[in-house]
């Protein structure tokens, strides 16, 4: 479990993470969510050590992150995927890994064929390396001490659409075993597809929290995309009910939930050929709670 409490990081008169607190669970995969610039990076560098907090605490199963003997036993970190020794190959970045940790080689050979890096690839040099591979070799090497937490930064970035449909597996198989997974990102969709809860962060400061339902329960924003035989009948049946209906290509947008949009149709008798949640509600979300954010990091360029 991690358990963050009043993290506050300040630089001068800059507050980069402003009194954060949230709890990752074990068994979940907890989604880190906010625009570049937001303060996540900073945070994970509290975490494990690598930036002292102004105020505040960060525990890893009841333990400082340095107070952890052999802590790559038990907390995986990826926070910089291009933060490796180019000079060596991606087996050599493993094997140094494995020996700091007390772990027998062969621990090398299952996690590059766990992240799929072939012989070849595995003995060439990290210079040479596209960033996807160089994803996939961190993400090896975070996994490499059979950790019970992983902590990743932006672990999709340079990946294909296979790599990350890849990554979505590998990381929902680990919390599926008990395993505790905070994972940041910028690109929401890639991350509410994985996440259990979800922490949207901006200016530094948690803005909400919770899962895909909850937040968007919370914030209103339900809505549903629906196609009738007759869709004029169907939008003057929903306006009779009192909700708001617009026009969406070929059907009908309706603030509400689906199950009530079923409802109007079958006391109306009317035959429906596409009923479905809204998706981008967390989008839209996502974005009205972070637009001081966005709006920073486009005039002032990106902060950690």
């Amino acid at each position: 479990m991690i358990k963050v409490e009043g993290l506050t990081k300040t630089y001068g008169g800059f507050t980069a993470v402003d009194d954060v607190d949230f709890v990752c669970q074990p068994g979940t995969v907890t989604g880190f969510l906010g625009p570049n610039g937001a303060g996540k990076t900073t945070t994970m560098r509290i975490m494990v050590g690598l930036t002292p907090a102004s105020r505040g605490r960060v525990t890893i199963g009841g333990h400082h992150y340095k107070d952890i003997p052999n802590p790559g036993r038990h907390v995986g970190v990826l926070l910089d995927a291009s933060a490796q020794h180019a000079g060596r190959t991606g087996r050599e970045v493993l094997t140094v890994g494995a020996r700091t940790m007390g772990l027998p080689d062969s621990r090398v050979d299952e996690m590059l064929e766990l992240v799929s890096l072939d012989a070849k690839e595995s003995k060439r040099r990290v210079r040479n390396y596209s960033l996807g591979m160089r994803q996939r070799l961190g993400i090896a090497h975070a996994l490499l001490g059979e950790p019970s937490v992983l902590i990743l930064d932006e672990p999709a970035n340079g990946l294909d659409p296979a790599g990350i449909r890849w990554m979505r597996g590998l990381l929902k198989e680990y919390a599926e075993r008990g395993g505790t997974v905070l994972l940041s990102s910028h690109l929401l969709h890639e991350v509410e597809i994985i996440a259990d809860e979800m922490i949207l962060i901006g200016r530094g400061r948690i803005v909400a929290r919770g899962d895909k339902k909850s937040l968007l329960a919370g914030a209103g924003t339900t809505a549903t995309f629906v196609t009738a035989l007759d869709n004029e009948a169907l939008a003057a049946g929903l306006k009779d009910k009192g909700f708001a209906v617009s026009s969406a290509g070929e059907g009908l947008r309706v603030e509400t939930e689906p199950v009530e949009v079923g409802r109007v149709a079958a006391d109306r008798s009317l035959v429906l050929t596409d009923l479905r949640a809204a998706e981008e509600g967390l989008e839209d979300l996502f974005l009205s709670l972070t637009s001081d954010s966005q709006r920073d990091h486009l005039t002032e360029g990106p902060a950690a």
